[in-house]
């Protein structure tokens, strides 16, 4: 290329300013402006930044005395999802915006009927007396059909929140829920939801919980999901009412999967409650169950979206992708540990057996030679 044609290309590129913003709409993803020297407000190429904030996430910060791990429990349509979305925006997990409705319900059943069907995980930062905790929010289904999500949930966790509807009062699932957490020893925190509803007597839900349940109505929360009334006070008690996890960063590393789901291009992403030890990208782990040994690729927390993190650290709870190509491979109450450092594995597993079965049927009789042929 001839002198004369580089010259007037080296001015043009010249006239070009570059600066790094962040930009707030993408959760503070920072990102490449370049703009002419004369435009002082449109960008003309805007290159994405896929370092954000969440990748400086540092878990050694918090030791186990600064962690709550506990879930929603409550009869269905008692306000868990609502709540849980609540819980989310004051602790800054997402933005406050008025769609925010089962931020947690992901799946398509879940939003079209408004019920729970799967248990999700978030992680949430709360600062509570000069001192930032990490609370690890599990919001489970209240049908009675799901029940098996939610006694694996609280496998998982110290304490429960108990939501109870201040209209209905307690019904069949808050009686069920609540002695899977009073079995597990559990620490149990009635809350009152719905105050807010015409027809709402928090008095008579109290009498409910304190006659049915043995506990003094002076422990019941008031709140409504809805507007946030009275949510704050949850936080708090959760710090102050529910013991941190027994654990320690210097035992070997020991998991237990409690819940997983499959990506059609990572495989198997699997939730996990640290029991002791540390686990960092690059660890070879080893299921009790299968035998079977994984290299870990990817590991981080749920906020509720996947953030990734350098380690998972004793009584954290998180999600961990180790190239497991099968949901089997990832057994409900499994227990995960490294190659070098076998430990025994946590009590109470069963492989889990399948419960529900589906029938298909032709929609006309006539049809069902051909279908029986199809299969």
């Amino acid at each position: 290329m001839s002198l004369s044609l580089v010259s007037p290309l080296l001015r043009r590129v010249l006239q070009f300013k570059m600066c790094r913003r962040k930009m707030q709409s993408w959760n503070n993803m920072s990102c490449t402006l370049w703009r002419h020297r004369w435009m002082k407000r449109m960008p003309v190429f805007k290159a994405m930044s896929t370092h954000t904030d969440k990748e400086n996430i540092d878990l050694s910060k918090f030791p186990a005395h600064r962690i709550r791990n506990f879930c929603i429990i409550a009869h269905i349509d008692h306000g868990k999802s609502t709540l849980a979305d609540r819980l989310l925006e004051m602790t800054g997990a997402i933005a406050k915006t008025e769609k925010n409705k089962q931020v947690l319900d992901k799946l398509q059943v879940e939003r079209e009927r408004g019920i729970t069907v799967k248990a999700q995980t978030a992680s949430l930062f709360y600062s509570h007396q000069g001192q930032q905790y990490l609370l690890n929010l599990i919001d489970t289904p209240g049908h009675v059909d799901f029940s098996y999500e939610v006694s694996r949930s609280i496998s998982a966790c110290q304490g429960v929140l108990l939501i109870v509807d201040a209209n209905q009062g307690i019904q069949a699932q808050t009686v069920a829920n609540f002695y899977l957490a009073f079995e597990a020893q559990l620490a149990i925190i009635p809350v009152i939801n719905k105050i807010d509803l015409k027809n709402a007597d928090p008095e008579r839900v109290e009498s409910q919980i304190e006659k049915v349940f043995d506990i003094p109505r002076e422990e019941c929360i008031r709140i409504s999901a809805k507007l946030g009334t009275n949510v704050e006070n949850i936080l708090q008690a959760v710090v102050n009412r529910i013991p941190p996890p027994v654990a320690s960063i210097d035992d070997p590393f020991k998991a237990l999967v409690f819940d997983s789901n499959f990506d059609h291009y990572r495989g198997v992403v699997a939730n996990i409650a640290v029991f002791g030890g540390q686990v960092k990208k690059g660890d070879r782990i080893v299921s009790a169950y299968l035998g079977k040994t994984y290299e870990v690729n990817e590991l981080g927390l749920l906020r509720p979206d996947e953030h990734p993190t350098q380690k998972l650290f004793a009584g954290q709870v998180g999600y961990i992708i180790a190239g497991m190509k099968d949901v089997k491979e990832a057994q409900i109450g499994d227990t995960l540990y490294l190659q070098e450092q076998p430990v025994e594995a946590l009590p109470g597993f069963k492989p889990a057996k399948a419960m529900v079965f589906a029938g298909m049927y032709p929609m006309d009789q006539s049809e069902y030679q051909g279908l029986r042929k199809r299969h």
